[in-house]
């Protein structure tokens, strides 16, 4: 099997590669040896040149070494790919940020803001909504919400009505009617709460273009960018592929949830959730990383203008403000000191309140399974990490990761 990198000269591209290689030796003592953690993929690059990758464990229970071609559920990640999708058809003038959703999605018309009730209570009346707008959806300052937040009635109703795992139980126009029985926890634009926003602009993306999310994914993205094995769900060919999913309990090795060749995965779904529903390999992934970081283009195909692409990863939250001042999720895939909100991205906005190494306007991601990304437009550096144990809040690995890539440069561009 061909290895998925050329590493380049890391010395070449400012990185001392002795530190570097900390980063494997930190895996391999901190997370695999130690169990917490089954397999391990990380790849470092600079100017878009990969100058460090590692991988360690193996692809599950009873299986072989993780290979380097392995598959990984990259839930949340998807999020950034149906923001540069729907941010495709603003520039074809097919849809404008301000625009309301009910544009392409009427069942949204008669949403109300919460006033009490749910369980085995019903919900009571409460004040009609404002429209919400498409950049509602983008900054998740939309007013819906995950069940996983585990805060409210709301949420609790999602978890009844399986709302963040849709991917089986309903089709897309399904999800949408069920989603509209429900209140709103505030007024669209008033707050910032992490939720199944990114689905519901899977679906806007869907009805304006005509197509399947995944249908469009594929011709616009991936096979654009030489993304050959991100896909909703996974090909009959590819299930050995497929890594097994892990989820964390305290005080013991990680259970496993969902093998590799025998997943669910392998079946088709209904929903093509664009919040969280995309399974790919490392090396795709940053294949569109390096696209973002190289303002929306790759090998000599755009994907996105680079003045889109700013606006993605400019701070959207009113008045320059951090998730600190407006976030009321209990989770999210990001720290909320220091850190603003565009549409699509978490991005960097005052590097020392997140006490960790960070570069000004940094924007990055992560998904439900540990796994992560992030670009650096200053120093140009790009890392994406896969592994897969739920939820992604189980470890600081994110923080630990950019430390170590962070304390192995040796010539910074600030």
């Amino acid at each position: 099997m061909t290895a998925p990198f050329d590493c380049q000269d890391a010395r070449e591209l400012g990185f001392d590669p002795d530190r570097l290689a900390r980063i494997g030796s930190f895996l391999q003592q901190r997370y695999i040896g130690s169990g917490r953690l089954p397999m391990t993929q990380v790849v470092v690059a600079r100017d878009g040149q990969p100058v460090y990758y590692d991988k360690q464990g193996k692809m599950g229970e009873g299986r072989e070494d993780l290979r380097d071609d392995a598959i990984f559920r990259i839930a949340s990640m998807t999020k950034p790919v149906t923001s540069i999708a729907f941010m495709q058809l603003v520039e074809q003038c097919k849809a404008a940020l301000e625009e309301p959703v009910t544009k392409v999605i009427p069942e949204f018309a008669k949403l109300e803001i919460y006033a009490g009730g749910g369980g085995s209570v019903p919900f009571a009346p409460g004040a009609p909504a404002p429209p919400m707008r498409f950049v509602d959806l983008l900054t998740h300052m939309s007013g819906l919400t995950y069940g996983l937040q585990n805060r409210t009635n709301i949420d609790a109703a999602y978890r009844d009505h399986n709302l963040d795992f849709a991917r089986s139980r309903h089709d897309s126009d399904e999800f949408i009617r069920t989603l509209a029985d429900f209140p709103l926890e505030f007024a669209p634009g008033q707050g910032w709460n992490y939720s199944v926003a990114t689905d519901v602009l899977g679906v806007c993306v869907e009805r304006i273009s005509g197509m399947r999310l995944g249908e469009y994914f594929e011709q616009n993205i991936f096979a654009p960018l030489g993304m050959t094995d991100t896909a909703f769900g996974i090909a009959g060919g590819q299930r050995e592929r497929l890594v097994d999913a892990y989820q964390y309990v305290p005080g013991k090795p990680p259970k496993k949830i969902d093998g590799g060749p025998d997943s669910k995965l392998t079946k088709e779904g209904r929903f093509d959730s664009g919040g969280g529903g995309l399974c790919g390999t490392i090396a795709d992934y940053h294949r569109f990383a390096t696209m973002l970081l190289r303002g929306g283009e790759l090998d000599g195909t755009r994907i996105i203008s680079p003045k889109t692409l700013r606006q993605m990863r400019t701070n959207h939250l009113p008045g320059g403000a951090d998730l600190t001042e407006m976030s009321s999720s209990l989770f999210s895939e990001s720290n909320n000191a220091g850190t603003g909100f565009g549409l699509g991205f978490a991005m960097v906005i005052d590097p020392a309140s997140t006490l960790m190494p960070a570069s000004m306007d940094e924007f990055y991601w992560g998904g439900a399974y540990s796994t992560a990304f992030f670009v650096d437009p200053v120093e140009a550096i790009t890392c994406v990490f896969m592994t897969q144990v739920y939820p992604s809040s189980t470890y600081p690995i994110r923080r630990q990761l950019k430390t170590l890539i962070y304390s192995a440069l040796s010539e910074s561009r600030a």
